[in-house]
């Protein structure tokens, strides 16, 4: 049985996405099972960088139940694995105003290894998100009519 992956749907309406990256995640062992398990939230989560190195804020990895005396706090700061010269280049992108890092989607590769989707995004105003509904609803009907006739 494949792991489930865990997105952050929220983040496509709120954030024109402009670059994408997969990092590696460090976890404690039963923070992964409960991945595993279905648990974890990317809602609030974002990106920042601290001494160099970046780490995700603010996932949310519920406690695992069959957990011995291993206690890890539910939302507390993970580092995340890029090659160096992804970190400076994103850290560049970072001075920019109105850019942010955001991750989109967690999962598990083929090897089981837990990894992280994060992208390069700029925030939305209120206009631009009724204009992209608008031009997706626009696109829907335009499919919907070419598939009857």
């Amino acid at each position: 049985m494949a792991a489930p992956e865990i997105r952050n749907r929220k983040a496509l309406h709120d954030y024109d996405i402009l670059e994408r990256y997969t990092a590696g995640l460090v976890l404690a062992g039963p923070e992964v099972k409960s991945l595993r398990a279905g648990g974890g939230q990317l809602q609030d989560a974002f990106c920042a960088f601290k001494d160099g190195e970046l780490y995700l804020l603010n996932l949310y990895i519920p406690p695992y139940k069959q957990a011995g005396y291993v206690r890890t706090p539910e939302r507390r700061p993970r580092k995340l694995l890029l090659h160096k010269d992804e970190l400076k280049r994103l850290q560049g992108r970072l001075t920019q105003k109105g850019l942010t890092l955001i991750p989109l989607r967690l999962f598990f590769n083929e090897k089981g290894w837990a990894k992280v989707e994060i992208a390069l995004a700029q925030g939305r105003r209120k206009y631009d998100k009724r204009q992209a509904i608008r031009a997706r609803e626009e696109r829907r009907t335009m499919e919907r009519l070419q598939k009857r006739y």
